[in-house]
């Protein structure tokens, strides 16, 4: 399955990501911002920071971003001095663009932000149309504008030549600022494609991109972005019916945004030609009491979320009905949904702050069944996981000494809708020393004697500093602590300040923060600072602000490794294993060992006699075909088909085809064993639907074995299970991997081939008639591939198409073919036939 990200933000700002092929999730590498909010695609990720700007995140590559500048020089000829940089009036600029209407000098070119570097100088380009130029670059024509050639002519009158600079963008794997006037409150990406769906097997249809955001009610539409310009060029207004505060984007042509009156609002009329769209309409909340607090859509589903935290999915939607039919409200409570490329969903539960997956969402059931909790730990816990035993026994020695609680009331925000910003704390309570994210205490039986500092602090949203919090810190981390009984919370623990909140308003307005599980480490011990590294415990998952699955794929039929918790004992079993020593733990170990081999002797004794549970069948396919007979007279020749599979004893599969035909009266038969078989591929004939199997012997000989159906059908009915048996023999399936080597026929049909140890391993290197291709499904003329697994190609009628990673598709289907990226693909090949006649003097033309 190729590698995409799941993107997170925590409630402390910092941004995280987890691969679909991890079980980690990663710190940002840039992590000087603080985030509230995120969008992302594939390529790059945008966000908005706790100072309201706009930042976007671009991944490296081996490949630069860069950006061609170029502008023209004109000159026309002068009868006394030949070419000059004197042109007549009506003439264009003497530094123009390609049409001559845009006056471009050199030095009026500059990068359009920070982000961007000079790659080289300008230079002149001395190639035109791919041929080289004269010494200049200089092209000819008689006058502007005109066409220019290569060669100068007796009335080439004028002349121009192509200037170039390269600039690249620079700031990769950083938090790129995007300049702009106003501060964004919402942003979403939206990957704009033709609204038909113009796909095919396994391949996509290449367009651009963009990006809208909503700032105060107001949409932004951000235009020119690109993958040669990842932060766009300008802002551009989009009128609303209402104050929008939340906005979402497929990545089709489905756009919807959140009012703040709780309605929903869709975009019409997107299409190619007209991205922004052409009018909003109005879809109604689900439920009348509660309006729609958060949206999110993928390729032809709506889900939101109302304020009430419900999760509902809309019915009925794709390109040709945005608006959909109606609500079908979903199990369980989640602050906010996000879909991803293929409708997957992930969620925000309401209660533990933590990510669900919707698992079965399949193109058939684009709801899904159920919620599964995301168990991923951090990266850096694997650090900690195994100091963490020495932090819990020093603990163990200090906790009954140093004994205390904190019981902060935090009175938050009522209006859920909206986030919630750090409240501002009195002057008087700034010297007040507060517990770290993983401080906790742990009592006696018989009580203990806990600090409880009792501080109502309220929430100022209209703050001066827009939204930035109020640090709350002591200026001496080895401050005493005052003692107090608290017998109604025995066991807090409370989370350690920090300089933003992105943590959304509860569902209740007083919350104690007593509330989340207690922790023990040995951050006990003392005071961390407000910034260090590390909000949480050892054992506590992060709790989540925002989720974006914009550039997640998941791939239906690969496991997905989220959903198990990472190796590690927990804190509780770690400090359970403190008591036991190592003589008793080896002591142990030996003893079990003991007891099982002996049970398994016990157990296996009575039952050698037994044969053993390993399917050994034979399968057997049997059909009427025609051979072409590889005897003179060369004919076809009808001949009966048997394909027997067979399943050995370590259950591995092989397969052999048998081909039976009468000889002079005589029955005979010729058989081929599917294991050695290296291609098989349909010939183009105008009389026979056939094909030809090829083995090394018969490539040497030039002679494969052909065989023809009746029906094109049942020729594909045999392509697909001869292709398939031959997968199986050799022990490959799923998509073809990074290192595919990618091929296509005369008549159009792609094949790959996997490079095995032995292709260039000397000095017996594997010869190029013993590879083996499988076809996959789509009709292209010319195909290039990298060791990316990137591949390209271009079909019969011109069009640039691009490799989903999908297999299978077209004849091949059922099990060798993947359900999803499979699509239908529109290709043209033109051939030509000629009639041709002689003139003859009695009847005229004629065909003798």
């Amino acid at each position: 399955m190729p590698s995409s990200l799941l993107w997170a933000v925590d409630i402390f700002g910092r941004v995280y990501t987890l691969s679909t092929v991890g079980q980690y999730w990663e710190l940002c590498k840039d992590t000087q911002l603080e985030f509230k909010r995120i969008s992302a695609v594939k390529q790059c990720c945008w966000g908005i920071a706790c100072d309201h700007q706009v930042y976007t995140y671009v991944f490296s590559g081996d490949v630069p971003i860069r950006y061609q500048e170029e502008t023209y020089e004109n000159q026309r000829w002068n009868p006394v001095g030949g070419f000059c940089e004197k042109l007549l009036p009506s003439d264009r600029w003497q530094w123009s663009d390609v049409s001559g209407l845009k006056h471009q000098q050199l030095d009026s070119f500059t990068l359009p932000s920070p982000h961007w570097e000079w790659e080289s100088d300008w230079y002149v380009d001395e190639n035109i149309g791919g041929e080289p130029t004269e010494k200049g670059g200089w092209t000819y024509a008689i006058d502007f504008p005109s066409t220019y050639t290569k060669d100068k002519k007796w009335n080439s009158c004028v002349r121009r030549r192509r200037w170039i600079r390269y600039r690249r963008y620079k700031s990769r794997d950083v938090w790129a600022k995007v300049l702009a006037k106003h501060c964004a409150m919402s942003l979403w990406w939206r990957v704009r494609n033709d609204s038909r769906k113009s796909l095919q097997n396994g391949f996509l249809r290449l367009t651009d991109q963009k990006m809208v955001t909503c700032w105060l009610g107001n949409v932004w539409y951000r235009e020119n972005v690109c993958h040669h310009n990842p932060e766009g060029s300008m802002w551009s207004l989009v009128t609303t019916p209402g104050e929008v505060v939340q906005i979402s984007c497929g990545p089709y042509d489905l756009l919807w945004a959140t009012l703040w009156e709780g309605q929903a609002i869709v975009r019409e009329g997107i299409d190619r030609n007209n991205p922004q769209g052409i009018s909003w309409s109005i879809v109604e909340s689900p439920s009348s009491e509660n309006g729609i607090m958060h949206v999110s859509v993928g390729v032809d589903v709506v889900w939101c979320v109302t304020k009430d935290r419900k999760v509902w999915f809309r019915r009925g939607v794709n390109s040709h009905n945005p608006c959909g039919t109606s609500w079908i409200e979903m199990v369980g409570e989640m602050m906010m949904v996000t879909v991803g490329l293929n409708n997957q969903v992930w969620g925000i539960g309401c209660d533990d702050r933590a990510i669900y997956f919707r698992q079965g969402v399949t193109p058939s059931e684009l709801s899904g069944k159920t919620w599964k909790a995301i168990l991923s730990g951090r990266e850096s816990d694997r650090s900690q996981s195994g100091s963490s035993t020495s932090l819990l026994s020093a603990g163990c020695f200090f906790t009954d000494d140093i004994q205390n609680q904190t019981n902060v009331i935090i009175q938050g925000d009522a209006d859920t809708s909206s986030d919630t910003e750090l409240p501002s704390v009195p002057m008087h309570l700034a010297n007040t020393p507060l517990m770290g994210a993983a401080a906790s205490s742990r009592g006696n039986s018989t009580g203990n004697q806990t600090a409880e500092t009792h501080a109502n602090l309220t929430v100022d949203p209209l703050d001066s500093d827009q939204g930035e919090a109020t640090v709350v810190s002591t200026n001496n981390e080895k401050a005493n602590l005052e003692m107090h009984t608290s017998p109604t919370n025995p066991n807090p623990a409370e989370l350690q300040w920090t300089n933003i909140d992105l943590k959304e308003a509860q569902k209740h307005p007083v919350l104690s923060v007593s509330t989340f599980a207690e922790t023990s480490s040995l951050s006990s011990l003392g005071m961390f600072s407000v910034g260090a590294e590390e909000q949480y415990g050892a054992d506590e998952h992060p709790l989540w602000a925002w989720v974006s699955g914009g550039g997640c794929l998941v791939d239906l039929h690969s496991p997905l490794k989220w959903f198990t918790v990472p190796s590690g004992l927990s804190s509780s079993v770690q400090s359970l294993s403190l008591s036991i020593t190592p003589a008793q733990t080896a002591a142990w170990r030996k003893q079990i060992f003991q007891q099982l081999s002996e049970r398994t002797k016990r157990e296996l004794e009575n039952f050698r006699h037994y044969e053993q549970a390993i399917e050994q069948s034979v399968w057997v396919k049997t059909g009427t075909l025609q051979w072409w007979r590889n005897w003179k007279p060369h004919k076809w020749m009808d001949v009966r088909v048997a394909l027997e599979q067979f399943t050995g004893s370590d259950g591995m599969r092989d397969s052999i085809l048998f081909i039976y035909y009468m000889y002079h009266e005589e029955k005979k038969y010729i058989h081929v064993f599917l294991n050695e078989v290296t291609i098989i591929v349909e010939v183009l004939n105008e009389a026979k639907h056939s094909f030809a199997l090829y083995t090394p012997e018969r490539t040497k000989q030039r002679w494969p074995i052909r065989l023809a159906a009746t029906t094109e059908q049942e020729m594909h009915d045999w392509l697909s299970l001869l292709n398939m048996s031959c997968c199986e023999s050799r022990r490959i399936q799923g998509p073809p991997s990074h290192h595919a080597i990618w091929s296509v026929t005369c008549k159009g049909d792609i094949f790959v081939s996997e490079p095995s140890p032995e292709l260039e391993a000397g000095p017996h290197l594997m010869p190029c008639d013993q590879m083996f291709w499988r076809q996959v499904g789509g009709h292209l003329r010319l195909i290039e591939c990298n060791n990316r697994g990137i591949v390209w190609g271009i079909g019969y009628d011109h069009t640039a198409w691009v490799y989903t990673g999908g297999y299978g598709g077209g004849f091949i289907q059922g099990l060798a073919s993947s359900a999803d990226n499979i699509y239908t693909q529109s290709d043209v090949k033109c051939v030509y036939i000629y009639e041709n006649q002689r003139w003859n003097p009695v009847t005229g033309y004629s065909s003798r």
